[in-house]
């Protein structure tokens, strides 16, 4: 197949490097003109991923057009603020029923959609396939066994999905619950922010697995409410990638939340920091979310707190802790 990949962090392009090695036609397509003069010219993205060799029949380009022109297979993996206006702008240049995969994990701030939702949204008449699952980009690059799910309304589209990117050591799985993977990715990077910042407190293991396990009750509550299946969040897609990014060293939204709670500001977190960490968006969107819908997240909450009216870490911990007494299932 030809394929392009839009966005060329480091999860869009260990996806692209993938599509490549699996011997199709890959085009990755680079917001930043350096990135892509590196990708296509020295096989490497020192900026996003670097010491990686990437595979040499990868293409890159920073023309969307190129990137686009007779693909048969489109997927999107630029950060979530940023996926609406390149979807956009990317419309025009794609085959009318080409499959779009979403790689992005975010809720959307202002409309709170999903990133599947969004690019439904700007490219009208398209299937569209939500990838995620328990992944760093380094290791799928490094060819570290790696096992994701692929989400779409229609099976076969699913299934071709599965086909073009599956290899021995990436495994993907087929399902039909959007909603369920997508708020799985989505809202695990909270939780991973709220697990780091716990570390940073020094809190021990027992908080981490409290966090864990309620957060992921958290996540469950909410996708119930908003039509998932609960078992989605029993999958890849939620424990899965809940368990990867809550405990994982590559993880960015824990190193924010580590830093965090070891006495860092947001602002001092975030300066310099050239790589998205989702999970502080995501923790907006996400309290906006079950607002609209009447769901109580009080782990959200308390990393709202802790980052946007800057809560003393702990105190909000303590206010966890310190809530009515309730049933487990309640």
């Amino acid at each position: 197949m030809r394929c392009a990949v839009i966005g060329a962090g480091a999860w869009g392009t260990a996806l692209a490097n993938l599509l490549a090695e699996n011997g199709h036609e890959t085009i990755l397509w680079a917001y930043e003109p350096d990135v892509a003069d590196a990708i296509a010219r020295r096989h490497e993205n020192p900026r996003f991923l670097a010491g990686v060799a990437l595979h040499p029949a990868l293409a890159a380009t920073d023309d969307l057009g190129d990137a686009t022109a007779g693909a048969e297979l489109v997927l999107f993996a630029p950060p979530s603020h940023a996926l609406r206006h390149v979807a956009r702008d990317a419309a025009a240049g794609i085959v009318a029923g080409t499959p779009l995969v979403v790689a992005t994990k975010g809720i959307e701030a202002d409309r709170l959609a999903l990133m599947t939702d969004v690019v439904a949204m700007e490219i009208p008449g398209h299937p569209v396939v939500a990838l995620s699952g328990p992944s760093f980009a380094l290791e799928v690059a490094q060819h570290l066994p790696t096992a994701l799910v692929a989400a779409c309304a229609d099976p076969e589209i699913a299934q071709l999905v599965q086909r073009t990117f599956s290899t021995s050591a990436f495994r993907v799985y087929t399902q039909r619950d959007v909603i369920g993977v997508e708020l799985g990715g989505a809202l695990k990077n909270v939780m991973a922010v709220a697990t780091g910042i716990a570390d940073g407190l020094a809190l021990g293991f027992n908080a981490r697995a409290a966090l864990i396990t309620r957060g992921l009750a958290e996540m469950t509550r909410l996708g119930v409410a908003l039509g998932a299946d609960p078992l989605t969040f029993a999958g890849l897609a939620g424990v899965g990638d809940l368990v990867l990014t809550c405990t994982g060293s590559l993880s960015r939204n824990r190193q924010v939340g580590l830093a965090i709670g070891e006495g860092a500001t947001l602002a001092e977190v975030l300066a310099g920091r050239e790589t998205v960490a989702e999970g502080v968006a995501t923790t907006q969107s996400a309290h906006a979310l079950a607002a609209r819908v009447g769901v109580e997240m009080p782990i959200v909450a308390a990393v709202r707190r802790v980052l946007f009216e800057r809560q003393p870490a702990r105190w909000a911990l303590v206010e966890l802790m310190t809530r009515d007494l309730k049933e487990e299932r309640a």
